[in-house]
C-alpha cells in the first residue's frame, strides 16, 4: 500500500549521508554464514531520491511502502538501462504513471547510466536481496547485468569513472566524490567474500570480482595524497591517465575532500585482515582528520526569502559565526599544497570564506560538516580493538 508523502520525505531528508554509510557498512559486513538480511534496506537510495525531490519540490506523487520490495524492485527493472546501469536522481519508491513507464521502456538504450550520487551499486545489492526473497529470475538477471556493467567499465589501472559512458570533462575522471570508489569496492568485496545474498553468482564471475577488487584496492592506496613525507586523505577526482587530482563541477576545485575520505577509511576498516599498507593508510587518515578539525566556529541557518534555484529551493541562508563551545567541524575542501580551507562558487573562483560563495552554492552544497566525528570517536577505536583481538596469540 502507498506511504504518505510526509513519511517518505521525512525518511529521505532525515538521513545524513555519512551516517547512512555507517548503516550500510554494518548491515553489509555480516559473516558469510549468516542468512540473507530479512528486511531489505532502502536507505542506500536516499541520495538519488533526495536529488529528485530537490528538483521537484512541489511534487504530489504517491509512494510504495518501504517494505514493498517487489514494487520497488519492479521500479528498478524499469529504470535500468540496456547497459546494465541506472540513471541518477530518481525515486525508486515513487509510483509511476503509465506514461512514465512507457517512456522508460522506450529509453532503455539511453547512455545515462552513472555511479554519481551513490548510484547503480545500491540497485544491484537491492535486486540481489529481492531475488533471494522472491526467487524472481528477473531480479537475478538485472543484478547480474548491473554487475557486468561495473566489471566492464573498470579502468585498467583499477579505477572507475563518475559516468563511464561519457568521456568529456569530469565524467571520465576516477571518482571518490559521492563514494563512487568505496561504494563499488564495498559491493565487490561482499561478493568476493561469498555473502549469502550473492550466492547465485557463479565462481567465474566471483573470480572476476576478486580481481577487480584487488586492482581497485591497490589504486585506492596509491591515490592517497602525500604532502612531503606525510600521507593525508583523498581528492575528489583523479585524471585517469596521469592520476593527478583534478576538479569536477565549476565549484568543485581540485582538493582534499573530507566527507568522501571518511567513507574511504570506513571501507578500509571493513577489510577483515588488513595489510600493513592498509593499516598505514587508515592511521594516516585518522591523524589527518584529528589535526584538521575546525574549533570555535558554528554554521548557523538563518531565515531568508525563498528562492527556487535550478536544483534546489532555499528559504534560508548560512552564516559562519564564532562559538567557543561549538563541537568540532571540518570543511569539505582543503588545499592540496598548504591544506588550507577553501570554497568556490559557480564561477569557479577559489575563495576563503563561505560568505564569498554565491547564494545558490552556499545554500545548495555541504561546505562544512561533522563527517569524521563518528569515525574518530567510535569507529576507529572499535577497529583497533578488532585488530588487537585478531593478533592475540592462540593458546
Amino acid at each position: 500500500m502507498p506511504c504518505s508523502i510526509p513519511m517518505i520525505e521525512g525518511l529521505i531528508r532525515g538521513i545524513e549521508m555519512q551516517r547512512l554509510f555507517i548503516v550500510v557498512m554494518l548491515v553489509c559486513t555480516k559473516v558469510a554464514s549468516a542468512e540473507p538480511t530479512a528486511q531489505i534496506d532502502i536507505t542506500e537510495f536516499s541520495d538519488i531520491s533526495k536529488h529528485w525531490h530537490d528538483q521537484h519540490p512541489d511534487n504530489i506523487a504517491s509512494y510504495y511502502a518501504t517494505d514493498d520490495f517487489i514494487a520497488i524492485a519492479n521500479n528498478l527493472l524499469l529504470y535500468q538501462r540496456s547497459s546494465g546501469a541506472w540513471p541518477k536522481n530518481v525515486d525508486p519508491l515513487r509510483i509511476l504513471s503509465d506514461k512514465e513507464r512507457d517512456k522508460l521502456i522506450r529509453n532503455k538504450s539511453a547512455s545515462d547510466g552513472t555511479f554519481d550520487n551513490r548510484n547503480t551499486y545500491p540497485q544491484i545489492r537491492f535486486l540481489a536481496f529481492a531475488y533471494q526473497r522472491s526467487q524472481d529470475k528477473r531480479y537475478q538477471t538485472a543484478a547480474l547485468m548491473g554487475l557486468e556493467y561495473i566489471l566492464n567499465t573498470q579502468y585498467a589501472n583499477g579505477g572507475w569513472a563518475h559516468t563511464p559512458e561519457r568521456r568529456e570533462g569530469y565524467y571520465a575522471y576516477i571518482t571518490f566524490a559521492d563514494d563512487v570508489m568505496p561504494g563499488i569496492l564495498t559491493l565487490l568485496r561482499q561478493i568476493s567474500e561469498g555473502r549469502p545474498e550473492f550466492s547465485f553468482i557463479t565462481d567465474n564471475v566471483r573470480l572476476r570480482c576478486q580481481l577487480a577488487l584487488a586492482q581497485g584496492d591497490a589504486l585506492l592506496l596509491k591515490l592517497q595524497w602525500r604532502i612531503g613525507d606525510r600521507t593525508t586523505i583523498w581528492a575528489g577526482q583523479y585524471n585517469p591517465v596521469t592520476l593527478a587530482p583534478t576538479g569536477a563541477r565549476s565549484f568543485e576545485l581540485p582538493g582534499l575532500v573530507t566527507w568522501e575520505s571518511v567513507n574511504v577509511v570506513r571501507y578500509l576498516m571493513s577489510i577483515p585482515e588488513p595489510s600493513a599498507k592498509v593499516i598505514h593508510a587508515i592511521e594516516s587518515a585518522i591523524s589527518w582528520f584529528e589535526s584538521h578539525a575546525l574549533i570555535g566556529i558554528r554554521v548557523v541557518k538563518v531565515p531568508a526569502a525563498t528562492v527556487q534555484f535550478k536544483y534546489h529551493r532555499a528559504s534560508f541562508d548560512l552564516n559562519v559565526v564564532k562559538d567557543l563551545n561549538a563541537p568540532a567541524i571540518w570543511a569539505r575542501f582543503y588545499d592540496l599544497k598548504d591544506e588550507s580551507v577553501f570554497f568556490a562558487g559557480r564561477n569557479g573562483i577559489k575563495v576563503r570564506t563561505l560568505e564569498e560563495v554565491d547564494a545558490d552554492r552556499r545554500t545548495g552544497y555541504s561546505w562544512y560538516g561533522d563527517w569524521p566525528t563518528q569515525l574518530l570517536s567510535n569507529d576507529y577505536s572499535l577497529w583497533k580493538q578488532r585488530l588487537t583481538e585478531q593478533n592475540k596469540p592462540v593458546n
